[in-house]
């Protein structure tokens, strides 16, 4: 007897936990959000406004400001290595924007952007999402017990070094 539930097809499944599982393994928001700033900014530059008026030198970072967020944006989410170079240099091309594009595409743009550079530079790597055989113990560094139960005022090991015999005159 059935129940009447639907269940999705096992590769159903699978899929959308691949989407799941890349998508929270990059600053997925936070790229789209500095995205949809920069393609906001542009389109109000594009805005049919007689008063906005673009000249010169201010003209080009008018349009060079929101290409470098939407760049920025697409780069966050393909490299996450790099976030904390996209999410200040979006940060600062975000206040930026308010000078050189139409105040920051009339505030809206702006604050997309700001809030997605905050956001990634928040964005920490999920720790627990390592494979089984790849510990965060096994990357940590020996432990060397104190000699003798005294304080270790000698400074610490470096990975793989040996700690250094012991004077004669401390034998004692």
């Amino acid at each position: 007897m059935t129940t009447g539930r639907h269940h999705p097809a096992p590769a159903a499944r699978h899929l959308g936990g691949r989407w799941r599982r890349w998508r929270r393994g990059r600053p997925f928001t936070a790229g789209v959000l500095i995205a949809l700033g920069g393609v906001e900014m542009l389109v109000t530059l594009r805005a049919p406004l007689g008063v906005l008026l673009h000249i010169g030198p201010q003209g080009l970072a008018a349009y060079l400001v929101p290409t470098v967020l939407v760049l920025c944006g697409v780069l966050l989410i393909a490299t996450p290595q790099q976030r904390v170079f996209y999410a200040v240099l979006s940060l600062v091309l975000g206040l930026v924007s308010w000078l050189t594009s139409n105040l920051g595409g009339f505030l809206i743009g702006m604050l997309l952007a700001l809030v997605g550079g905050a956001l990634a530079f928040a964005w920490t790597p999920d720790k627990r999402s390592r494979p089984a055989g790849d510990t965060a113990t096994a990357d940590a560094p020996p432990h060397r017990e104190p000699a003798d139960d005294q304080d270790d005022v000698g400074g610490a090991l470096l990975p793989g070094g040996q700690a250094p015999a012991s004077a004669p005159a401390e034998r004692g």
